[in-house]
């Protein structure tokens, strides 16, 4: 999609591109490292990245302390801010701390919020609907809602999303369902908003749909090659994306070598790169040496390392 198809859009971010889901980097005692994490976003964004996005999955948002998100996002508000959108996320099982930290993210200078879908107990529409309708309410930033219903149990369903579309200050839809049918359906009901794909699986197949832009896990380590993909769309070279897609796979399929979402920061600390990453926190579990020696070997046959 070219840059023109985004004027009429109501994000006022006009965010588009690729925008990955920076890191949280931690200390050898699993402190939070700002200065570490600040350098991944600086790393991403020197590799052509359109935003960031901190306090995401990969971020391990859930897992820090108010205060901490705070530093999280000052830190690479101070890195990148002036160069690229941060976009923060905020999300909670309780819409009480989904806003709290929403306040305190947009205080604290980031450009938008991402308000994952409250987790852990289910909703209904109407609660979904109330959830997202506090949020806008809060801030006077856009607000993303992230759609995950693998990790959050909570499904939103069309009807759903386009109420929640409608509200005042909602911009867009980061969307890791995978689930392309409700994708497409999702930007018919609400043609408007921001789209941002959020599997590294299905850039080929969310650009396709006409989506804005990526949330890529792939693109934290290797940020070039997403932003090839996303700038082989946008010249509207159909091959090259298909060829990049086919790259991806395989860097997607090396980095979740492992316990879950120890490859980023593995891949990252392998490679010469910038960035000390360190742990991850628990009760997530950071690579063993085998599972580390394993990677680092596909990283080498794929001409990586």
């Amino acid at each position: 999609m070219s840059d023109s198809a985004h004027s009429d859009r109501s994000d006022p971010l006009g965010l588009r591109g690729v925008v990955p889901p920076t890191i949280t980097a931690f200390d050898a005692d699993g402190n939070l490292d700002p200065e570490q994490t600040a350098a991944h976003a600086r790393y991403v964004v020197d590799g052509g990245a359109h935003g960031v996005f901190p306090l995401g999955t990969n971020g391990e948002g859930p897992l820090l302390t108010p205060d901490e998100r705070e530093s999280v996002v000052d830190a690479v508000v101070d890195a990148v801010g002036d160069d690229v959108p941060v976009i923060a996320g905020v999300g909670a099982p309780a819409t009480r701390q989904a806003v709290a930290n929403a306040e305190r993210a947009v205080a604290t200078g980031a450009d938008g919020v991402v308000g994952v879908t409250p987790y852990y107990y289910p909703l209904d529409d109407a609660a979904a609907v109330a959830h997202y309708e506090r949020l806008t309410d809060a801030v006077d930033v856009p607000v993303y809602v992230y759609h995950i219903p693998g990790r959050t149990g909570n499904h939103l369903s069309l009807d759903a999303w386009e109420a929640i579309a409608a509200l005042d200050g909602l911009a867009g839809l980061k969307d890791s369902s995978k689930d392309v049918p409700w994708l497409g359906q999702a930007m018919a009901r609400a043609p408007d908003a921001t789209y941002l794909v959020g599997s590294d699986s299905l850039l080929e197949a969310g650009f396709g749909l006409g989506a804005d832009g990526a949330v890529s896990a792939v693109a934290n380590v290797f940020p070039e090659l997403v932003v090839d993909c996303y700038e082989a769309h946008s010249a509207g070279d159909d091959a090259a994306v298909r060829d990049v897609q086919r790259r991806v796979y395989t860097i997607r399929d090396a980095i979740k070598t492992g316990p879950y979402m120890a490859g980023v920061k593995t891949a990252l600390d392998i490679l010469d790169v910038p960035v000390d990453p360190g742990p991850l926190r628990a009760p997530l579990r950071t690579m063993g040496e085998d599972d580390r020696a394993a990677l680092a070997d596909r990283l080498a046959a794929l001409g990586l390392r």
